[in-house]
């Protein structure tokens, strides 16, 4: 029986979900091709058949990558809970996030191996931190003078925390980190905050 078109989408799918994992996990250098494969059960050459280099793969995978404000956003256009800053916060700030870096941002993961990127890799990041930059000024007052800057500094602030919190030794060094980062983060924008709509609404 021949290969399917909808057999090689799935093992596509596999191949960049396996891959978008195992970098956040071990560094945009830390995951070989062979290995890859071998965890999914193919061949070397097999991995020719989806990708035409490593490169591809890497920013597929990265693409493909969602982090705790992307799953966070999804559900709430589900109709789960409103996004509010406070619950990003909560969300990035936390031990599961802090020890799970395979499930969860890209960015906090992998900011210092995509500085050293070629320029489509780092061309993700950059959209991706004006996104960021976006989703939170909009949850912040808008007569605020001081928005776009609050912002920018509560999304360098977490992704700095994590990555230290991640780094460090110390357990309770590693907890202060978060728990601090978040208290003054809320200090700084004090309690004028409100949720984003992201209900799909019928045109």
């Amino acid at each position: 029986m021949g290969y399917s078109q909808d057999q090689k989408i799935k093992t596509h799918q596999r191949i960049v979900r396996t891959a978008s994992k195992r970098l956040r996990e071990k560094g945009l250098e830390g995951v070989a091709i062979a290995d890859l494969m071998k965890e999914i059960g193919l061949t070397v050459g097999g991995f020719y058949k989806h990708f035409d280099s490593r490169d591809d793969l890497v920013l597929e995978a990265l693409r493909a990558a969602t982090g705790p404000w992307e799953k966070q956003i999804l559900e709430a256009e589900a109709g789960g809970p409103p996004v509010t800053y406070e619950s990003l916060i909560d969300s990035y700030l936390n031990e599961i996030h802090r020890d799970h870096p395979g499930n969860g941002c890209p960015v906090s993961a992998l900011a210092c191996d995509i500085a050293r990127g070629n320029k489509q890799i780092r061309s993700l990041l950059t959209e991706w931190l004006k996104s960021s930059v976006e989703q939170i000024a909009s949850l912040l007052p808008q007569d605020d003078s001081e928005t776009r800057s609050k912002a920018i500094l509560t999304v360098t602030a977490v992704l700095g925390a994590v990555e230290l919190a991640r780094a460090v030794l110390d357990e309770a060094l590693s907890q202060e980190i978060l728990k601090s980062t978040g208290e003054v983060l809320r200090q700084l924008v004090g309690c004028n905050t409100h949720a984003k709509d992201h209900t799909k609404h019928s045109p």
